[in-house]
């Protein structure tokens, strides 16, 4: 089946993975502005999340340039690996979620108490070196939800506009 050879931009698969691509972008970009511009520092489950982005972004390129390039069934896989990798970013932003709300436990490393040394001489030294982000703790809220919960949001919403677009993909004229 020929993809639309005179002008990609105006197929639907186009737009739709254009509009992830800026969902994803923002996001990302919104999370770095907090952390570089404002300050907040991410904890461990945080920066976990941030692979999805950082993996989703370029892929979203990929598929956008197979698009272009008339290929539609490379573009739809990308699309759909894409929407997997969302889907697993939501189930990880809804266990973070879920430990800041004390719902259940969260990794040791990050919201349990912090092993620290029981010399006093190198008391002083530990303590200067050691900087726990607690993933139990949300460090900003909107509406009251917290980066995590918005997380949610935007990884649910990259994963029906990558499935979207890969259903776009598949079905060109």
């Amino acid at each position: 089946m020929a993809f639309a050879a005179h002008d990609p931009t105006r197929h639907s698969a186009y737009r739709t993975g254009a509009a992830a691509l800026l969902i994803a972008a923002v996001s990302i970009l919104t999370a770095l502005g907090f952390q570089h511009l404002g300050g907040l520092q991410p904890c461990e489950l945080c920066l976990e999340q941030r692979y999805a982005y950082y993996a989703g972004v370029p892929l979203l390129f990929a598929a956008l340039v197979a698009l272009a390039a008339g290929v539609p069934r490379w573009a739809a896989a990308l699309f759909v690996v894409v929407a997997l990798a969302f889907l697993a970013n939501a189930v990880l932003g809804v266990y973070h979620a879920g430990v800041e709300w004390h719902f259940w436990p969260g990794p040791a490393a990050c919201s349990g108490s912090q092993q620290l040394t029981t010399s006093a001489g190198n008391l002083l030294d530990a303590l200067k070196t050691t900087n726990v982000v607690r993933c139990d703790q949300a460090s900003w809220r909107m509406f009251g939800l917290s980066f995590a919960g918005w997380n949610v949001i935007a990884s649910l919403l990259l994963v029906f506009l990558g499935l979207r677009a890969a259903n776009e993909a598949l079905h060109a004229r």
